[in-house]
C-alpha cells in the first residue's frame, strides 16, 4: 500500500498509509493525544476527524484547549438539537443550524411558537439522543440524490437550487436526522456532555423580513460543566444588566412606536450621560489638534453614488425624498460631507494633515428583526472623524489614533482587543494593490508599537481595510468600540488634491476613525458594564441630599446651592421616611448619599454615603465634601 505524507505543527514529518484519517494521524502521534482529540485541522482548515488526509498535507490535532473545537461541539449540539425537534415534531422544517460566538441556534418552520415547556421537552429528548451515540456520517450525494433525500422540506430544497449540477454535496447523518451541511461535527452524539437550551425567538427565513417566519432555537455548549455553569452565570448576571430594563427603571431613554422603531428618545438623565461623554471627548479632540465641523442631515444622492454608498450600502439606507426634481436621502454616514467641506477650497502640503470631527446623526434601515433597545437602531449620533493627510504622514496618524483610543477608553475602565478587517469578498473598491497597501501599513503600525492583534478575514469596509477595537465590559463580553479605517478609494472618486512642495498636485490619503462609534450603542454598552451605577463624573445626579428632618431643609438647601455652584449635580429629597429615602437613592444608582441630622447641622457637616456601602458614612465639612466630590469629577475616577 502507498503512503502520504503529512506535517505537523512542530515540523515533524509522519509517513502514514494512503487512506488514513485525522484519527490515524493523532493514534500515531499518541494515545493521548488520541484520546483527546476532538477534531483536526488540515491545511488550516478544520475537519472532522474520520477527513481523510491527503499527501502533503499539514495536520493539526484540536483537543477541547483549542477554541476552534468550541465551534465543532456547537455545530454537533445544533444538529442534536435538530433531531430533538424533529423527534418530537416530526413535520417542522429544518433552517440554518450554525455555531455563533457563545453557543448555536437552529431555525425551524412549525405552526406554532415555541413554548419554555417546549424548550425542556427538546433537552430531554437531546439527552436521549446522546445516551444512543449516534455516529455524525458524512456522505457525498449528487444534487438529484439531495433532491430525494429532503424531498419533504421545502427549506432544504430551497438551498439545493443554489447549488449547480456539478457541485459536490455533502449532508450529515447522525441516527435518523439527515441535514445538508458541510460540517465539521464530532465523531458522535455522545460526545455532547454539557448544554443548554436558552430561548426561542421569531427569525425571518434568510433574514428576510418579507419571507416567512421560523422559530429560532438559541442554546449553548461546552467541554466541562463548571464553563457550562459559568456562562449561565454570566448570563444570569448580563440579563441583570440589561440596558432596555435599567434605562427604563433609570429614566434613561425610551422608544415610542409613534415615533418610530429604533428611534431614541433621549431622557433628561439619559442626556447628561451623553453630553458628559461629548464634552470629554471634545476636549480630547481639541488636544489632539481636532477642528469640529457639522453637516446637513440630508444630501443629494449623487453624492452618494460618488462615494459608492449608493452602489455598495443602498439596502442600508432609507429611500429618496424628490425635492425640487433632486433627490435627497438621510445620510448613513458623514465622510461625503467632510469631503465637500475639503474640496471647498485649495489645500497645500503645509495645511496637511487636516483633522476634521463631527457629532453627526446618520440614519440607516435596519431591519425590524433585529433592532434591539439602543444597540441596533435607525437614528444614531456618530463621533465621526476624517483625515486628510499626505503617504508619508499614514503611520503617524494611525499612531496618534492609537494613544487616542487608549486615553479614551482607560476613562471608562475598558480593557480592549484589536482586530484588522481585510478586504471583503463580495463589495470592495479599488484594486487589491491599494488593499493590499493599506492593510500593510495597518499590521506595520500595529507590530511597532508592540500591539497584539487577530485578523478578521473579509470584515472590512468596501472601501478600506480597518482596525476595530473591541470593548471588554465587566463581565468579559465584548463590544463593537472605536474603527479606524485606511481609505485610499474615496480620495480618488473625487479626485481629491493637495499640492506639494514639489509644487504638483498630489491625491491625499483619507483616515476614517469613531471613537464610541454610535453613541447609542456606546451609551447602551455603558449602563450594562456599570450595571447602572455610573462613575461620579458620568452620574446624572452625583450626589442626594437627605435631611433628617423637615426643620433641616433650610441647611440641606444651602448645601444644594453650594453644590450647583461647583458643577455638582445635586438633589435633595426630603419626603418619606429616612430609610425609605436611603433605600430609594441606593435604588437610583446615585453615587453619593449626604445626610444632614441635628449633629451634622450644629458641626457644618454632613455624614457621607457612597452607594453599595451600606451604613458605614463619614463626616465631612461642606468644604471637603465639595472639594472630594470636584476631585474625583475631574479626575473621572472609577467605581
Amino acid at each position: 500500500m502507498s503512503e502520504v505524507r503529512v506535517t505537523l505543527p512542530d515540523g515533524l514529518v509522519l509517513e502514514m498509509e494512503e487512506g488514513c484519517t485525522i484519527r490515524d494521524v493523532a493514534v500515531a502521534i499518541g494515545p493521548g493525544l488520541a484520546k483527546a482529540a476532538v477534531a483536526g485541522q488540515l491545511d488550516g482548515v478544520t475537519l472532522g476527524l474520520t477527513s481523510v488526509v491527503t499527501d502533503g498535507a499539514s495536520v493539526r490535532i484540536l483537543t477541547d484547549r483549542d477554541p476552534e473545537s468550541l465551534d465543532v461541539l456547537r455545530h454537533s449540539a445544533a444538529h442534536v438539537l435538530a433531531t430533538a425537534v424533529r423527534g418530537v415534531n416530526p413535520e417542522a422544517g429544518i433552517g440554518f443550524g450554525p455555531a455563533i460566538e457563545d453557543g448555536f441556534y437552529y431555525d425551524f418552520e412549525v405552526r406554532q411558537p415555541f413554548t419554555p415547556e417546549d424548550l425542556d421537552l427538546f433537552e430531554k429528548q437531546m439527552n436521549q439522543v446522546i445516551e444512543e451515540n449516534h455516529d455524525f456520517v458524512c456522505k457525498i450525494v449528487t444534487k438529484e440524490e439531495a433532491r430525494n433525500l429532503f424531498s419533504d422540506d421545502a427549506l432544504k430544497l430551497e438551498r439545493l437550487e443554489e447549488f449547480s449540477d456539478g457541485d459536490v454535496i455533502t449532508v450529515f447523518q447522525n441516527g435518523p436526522f439527515l441535514d445538508l451541511c458541510k460540517g465539521p461535527h464530532l465523531c458522535s452524539t455522545g460526545q455532547l456532555k454539557h448544554f443548554k437550551l436558552l430561548s426561542a425567538a421569531g427569525a425571518y427565513w434568510r433574514g428576510d423580513e418579507n419571507r416567512q417566519m421560523l422559530q429560532r432555537i438559541y442554546g449553548t455548549a461546552f467541554f466541562t460543566k463548571s464553563r457550562l455553569e459559568e456562562h449561565l452565570d454570566n448570563l444570569a448576571e448580563a440579563k441583570k444588566r440589561d440596558h432596555r430594563v435599567l434605562g427604563k427603571e433609570l429614566d434613561l431613554f425610551s422608544t415610542d412606536s409613534r415615533v418610530g422603531p429604533g428611534l431614541i428618545l433621549w431622557h433628561p438623565k439619559g442626556s447628561i450621560i451623553r453630553t458628559e461623554i461629548e464634552k470629554f471627548e471634545q476636549e480630547l479632540l481639541i488636544r489632539h489638534g481636532y477642528q469640529q465641523v457639522f453637516t446637513p442631515h440630508v444630501m443629494n444622492e449623487k453624492i452618494f453614488e460618488m462615494s459608492g454608498h449608493l452602489e455598495n450600502f443602498e439596502q442600508g439606507m432609507f429611500g429618496a425624498i424628490e425635492v425640487d426634481g433632486s433627490y435627497y436621502r438621510p445620510k448613513p454616514m458623514n465622510c461625503p460631507g467632510h469631503i465637500a467641506i475639503y474640496q471647498s477650497q485649495q489645500r497645500s502640503y503645509r495645511d496637511l494633515p487636516i483633522r476634521m470631527a463631527e457629532f453627526g446623526t446618520c440614519y440607516r434601515y435596519e431591519r425590524s428583526g433585529v433592532l434591539h433597545g439602543m444597540l441596533r437602531v435607525r437614528g444614531f449620533t456618530q463621533d465621526d472623524a476624517h483625515i486628510f493627510c499626505t503617504q508619508d504622514q499614514v503611520g503617524p496618524e494611525i499612531v496618534g489614533l492609537l494613544d487616542l483610543v487608549d486615553e479614551m477608553l482607560h476613562a471608562f475602565g475598558y480593557p480592549y482587543s484589536v482586530e484588522v478587517a481585510t478586504k471583503p469578498e463580495d463589495k470592495a473598491l479599488g484594486s487589491d494593490q491599494d488593499w493590499d497597501q493599506a492593510l500593510q501599513v495597518l499590521t506595520d503600525t500595529l507590530e511597532d508599537r508592540g500591539v497584539a492583534f487577530e485578523y478578521d478575514y473579509g470584515g472590512g469596509a468596501f472601501y478600506g481595510p480597518k482596525l476595530d477595537f473591541k470593548l471588554i465590559d465587566a463581565i468579559g463580553r465584548k463590544w463593537q468600540g472605536p474603527t479606524v479605517q485606511l481609505d485610499f478609494n474615496l480620495p480618488e472618486r473625487f479626485e481629491l488634491e493637495y499640492v506639494g512642495e514639489d509644487n504638483e498636485r498630489h491625491r491625499p490619503v483619507m483616515l476614517h476613525r469613531v471613537l464610541v462609534g454610535s453613541m447609542e450603542r456606546f451609551v447602551g454598552g455603558l449602563i450594562e458594564h456599570y450595571a447602572g451605577a455610573f462613575p461620579l463624573w458620568l452620574a446624572p445626579e452625583q450626589i442626594r441630599i437627605l435631611p433628617v428632618s423637615e426643620d433641616l431643609k433650610e441647611p440641606a438647601l444651602e448645601l444644594e446651592e453650594s453644590l450647583v455652584e461647583h458643577g455638582v449635580r445635586a438633589k435633595i429629597s426630603d419626603r418619606e421616611t429616612l430609610s425609605y429615602r436611603v433605600r430609594d437613592a441606593e435604588i437610583s444608582k446615585v453615587p453619593y448619599m449626604a445626610v444632614i441630622g441635628k449633629e451634622e447641622n450644629k458641626n457644618g457637616t454632613v455624614a457621607l454615603r457612597k452607594r453599595g456601602a451600606g451604613k458605614k458614612q463619614e463626616a465631612l465639612t461642606h468644604k471637603q465634601l465639595i472639594e472630594n466630590l470636584m476631585l474625583e469629577i475631574k479626575n473621572k475616577t472609577l467605581p
